[in-house]
């Protein structure tokens, strides 16, 4: 039973900016995170979505949502809410690195070869996983190119999910589509394949799987 639980969506990209009209992001659109979002509404929960920029037509309410560029804007902001929520979601793709220095006016080409110093963001996941209360969910994403069960079981146990929901970039999956095909893990239970499908029903069988862990 969802109704009433407190929940916190992170969506889409991150942007991190090496002067003032570049940055690095990646293809994420948020149309999952939405979608979920979508479907918590259903479930008549309160919602608090932060958002990376996105490109879609939402149909949640706009005050539900928080907008940030950064993965430090978005780890701040949910700071703000972690601790008051029963249920926390994790489907942004957010930037590992971000550049040690951003330059403050337009860089100009220069050479052949320009070179940028990264520094870790905070795993945002990780970082609540490590405070989670022992009443609180967490749900994470991961989207992997490689060893794709063995790495997302390794986040699993590393960012101190109660679930995670698995995929890969391939096509009519993962980033930009209106599909997706997933694999379902629960801590402690074997996984659940589910074939491609649109992400409005991914959507559906994400909620109820978190349901599953509501009634434990």
């Amino acid at each position: 039973m969802l109704k009433g639980k407190k929940i916190l969506l992170t969506v889409g990209p991150t942007r991190e900016f090496l002067d003032p009209v570049r940055f690095i992001t990646n293809e994420s659109s948020g149309k999952m995170g939405f979608a979920i979002a979508e479907e918590l509404q259903k479930e008549n929960v309160e919602l608090v979505i932060i958002s990376g920029p996105v490109n879609i037509h939402l149909k949640v309410p706009e005050e539900n949502i928080k907008k940030v560029s950064t993965a430090l804007e978005m780890y701040e902001a949910c700071q703000k809410h972690f601790s008051k929520v029963d249920i926390a979601i994790f489907t942004a793709a957010v930037a590992d690195y971000r550049p040690k220095h951003q330059a403050t006016s337009k860089i100009k080409k220069d050479g052949d070869i320009a070179m940028v110093e990264f520094v870790k963001n905070p795993d945002i996941a990780a970082e609540f996983g490590k405070i989670k209360l022992p009443h609180q969910i967490s749900v994470g994403f991961a989207l992997e190119t490689d060893n794709v069960i063995e790495n997302a079981q390794k986040k699993l146990t590393k960012k101190g999910f109660d679930m995670i929901v698995i995929n890969s970039p391939n096509p009519g999956e993962g980033f930009g589509y209106d599909t997706n095909k997933v694999l379902i893990h629960i801590k402690g239970q074997n996984i659940q394949d589910y074939p491609l499908k649109p992400k409005s029903e991914v959507a559906r069988d994400i909620v109820d799987k978190i349901k599953l862990l509501i009634d434990k």
